[in-house]
């Protein structure tokens, strides 16, 4: 299947990635008037965790490069792999909840979202259908770009190895 080969899905979640970062780094220095959502946590935990997204994200972003890069090619295929696949899981099991928590809420099934309160501002409703959008395109961008390096790099790697099909 060749949509699953092309090199566009990494160029796509690269940018993804960018985003998030810099949209984190702001959210970090720029917090708003109660970043820490009248929760439990205090300011150190909410840049505490800002920062592990931060880094979290911005590894992706190198892993992600680097299925597009002709300098990875000596990087053993397991190493670009399993960090795909973990950031692909992690992204499908935020993206995807949050698809249908945007179905259920532009439907009327469900205004407020799986446990939001019903009587949501216009604001807060347009603000959850983006963020959770942000996020399905994520998952799809992400597994997209595991699917096409995983194909590519087992081809490579048939191809080397003498394996490939005549």
């Amino acid at each position: 299947m060749p949509a699953f080969t092309g090199r566009r899905w990494a160029y796509g979640a690269i940018a993804w990635l960018i985003f998030f970062v810099v949209s984190h780094v702001i959210l970090v220095f720029v917090p708003g008037d109660d970043p820490t959502g009248d929760g439990p946590w205090s300011m150190r935990a909410y840049v505490i965790f800002n920062v592990v997204l931060i880094a979290m994200s911005a590894v992706g972003t190198a892993v992600v490069l680097a299925t597009v890069r002709p300098v990875a090619r000596h990087v053993p295929r397991g190493l670009i792999l399993t960090p795909l696949l973990a950031g692909s899981v992690l992204l499908v099991v935020r993206g995807v909840p949050g698809m249908v928590e945007n179905l259920l809420m532009v439907t009327g099934i469900r205004r407020g979202g799986f446990v939001g309160v019903a009587d949501i501002s216009t604001g807060e409703f347009w603000t959850g259908i983006g963020i959770n959008s942000y996020f399905f395109a994520g998952a799809v961008l992400l597994v997209g770009t595991t699917i096409s390096y995983g194909r590519r790099s087992a081809a490579s790697a048939a191809m080397t190895s003498g394996d490939a099909p005549r």
